[in-house]
């Protein structure tokens, strides 16, 4: 893609309205990427995520990471998991 947006979204509810607003027509692909109707690529996440994955703790940053390559939809409960019992 020439270029992408990212949404970044105060909590799970507006991740899954942005989400499964601009995914209607488009396709979804991994770690919080679709592309819309018109071949816009975009990434709706939640602010936490790139607090969790700059924390100074290694072993949390990389809990969030690996939880986060399983997804396509961000997952924010599950990314808290993976953070809180890194």
């Amino acid at each position: 893609p020439a270029f992408s947006m990212m949404v970044l979204c105060e909590g799970a509810e507006q991740v899954d309205h942005y989400w499964d607003s601009l995914v209607q027509g488009g396709e979804p692909s991994q770690c919080g990427w679709l592309v819309d109707r018109w071949g816009i690529s975009w990434q709706v996440v939640p602010r936490e995520l790139r607090t969790w994955m700059a924390d100074p703790d290694a072993s949390k940053a990389a809990a969030v990471t690996t939880a986060m390559l399983q997804m396509q939809k961000i997952d924010l409960a599950a990314l808290r998991a993976a953070y809180d019992n890194a």
